[in-house]
């Protein structure tokens, strides 16, 4: 028995590949390497590359390896691209899940942790953001992520499937130092490309109503948000009943000030981040209550932000050392 992770081969789905297998859940990876590393994919892992798209792959890896449950990563996942690019984004992740749902009623596959997004909030009008906040998704990436979830839903009424859907904000650190963000998009990776070319990073507004007038936002470990995959996914298994929703956040959330002044300490590279007007809708904190996942999904903050950022820095430093 195993557990197919879609995505696999990707940030995030690497490392929860690596904590499935830790906890002998045999896991096996899918992903088509757009954005993904086969390198990241741990030894001895059997790896599929292809994408989603292709259900008969997907149906024949899910007999072949005689899969149990699905973690589903898988999906073009920037935000801001995916307002330019909204086709291929809903191809990608309502059609691509569509048919993975597909080929898990094909072959009897009953359960699925779902890979989803604080994008399907938007921008919203509270502190703190718990399942029952409205969803208002404001681009293409965050409608198809609530898409998803009501399509997983659907399934799930019909056929039985035993289902839950992660939401999560900024991920962030890494859990093994050959594990790294290469997002040409998400805030450490481009404070780092920042500082390693000699550019200042900057900080978009500083007069906010938070505590050092910088926007507080919500940070969590990638190995904290990989546990709790795998927490899901075992009692999925056991047929425990799981929320369809969990927000995975911090409960307090880090300003953009304090993250700079981490990155400082973490890379010993003295800098003062160039200060440059708000930009337009930025709210000025957007934080997620942890305690469904807490009480759930074995949930918590196991690190700090002087943790998140080391890692990730110690990450790109080997990564950018040759062999």
């Amino acid at each position: 028995m195993s557990w197919l992770v879609t995505g696999g081969a990707g940030y995030i789905g690497s490392h929860v590949t690596h904590a499935l297998r830790d906890a002998g859940m045999e896991p096996v990876v899918i992903d088509d390497l757009s954005s993904g590393h086969a390198s990241f994919v741990p030894d001895g892992v059997p790896f599929v590359e292809a994408t989603i798209l292709d259900q008969d792959t997907v149906t024949a890896t899910l007999r072949e390896h005689e899969v149990v449950g699905v973690v589903h990563l898988a999906g073009f996942k920037y935000a801001g691209v995916s307002v330019s690019r909204p086709l291929h984004t809903y191809e990608q992740n309502i059609t691509g899940t569509a048919r993975l749902l597909q080929a898990m009623t094909d072959t009897g596959v009953q359960a699925m942790v779902f890979s989803s997004s604080a994008a399907t909030f938007g921008t919203p009008d509270v502190e703190l953001v718990t399942e029952e906040t409205p969803t208002h998704p404001e681009s293409p990436y965050g409608e198809t992520k609530l898409a998803g979830e009501w399509l997983i839903r659907d399934v799930g009424r019909v056929t039985g499937l035993r289902h839950t859907s992660l939401r999560y904000f900024n991920v962030v650190g890494s859990g093994s130092p050959e594990l790294y963000d290469t997002s040409p998009h998400n805030l450490f990776p481009l404070i780092f490309d920042a500082l390693v070319e000699g550019r200042t990073p900057h900080i978009n507004g500083t007069d906010y109503p938070t505590p050092d007038g910088t926007c507080v936002r919500d940070y969590v470990h990638v190995a904290d948000l990989a546990h709790s995959h795998v927490i899901a996914a075992q009692r999925l298994l056991a047929g425990d009943d799981l929320a369809h929703v969990y927000n995975l956040g911090s409960g307090d959330g880090v300003s953009v000030r304090q993250i700079m002044d981490a990155v400082r300490d973490a890379t010993g590279i003295d800098f003062e981040p160039e200060v440059q007007g708000r930009r337009p809708g930025d709210p000025a904190r957007i934080v997620a209550s942890d305690e469904l996942a807490a009480r759930d999904l074995d949930w918590k903050m196991r690190h700090d932000l002087h943790d998140m950022v080391q890692s990730a820095w110690d990450a790109r430093r080997q990564a950018a050392t040759p062999a």
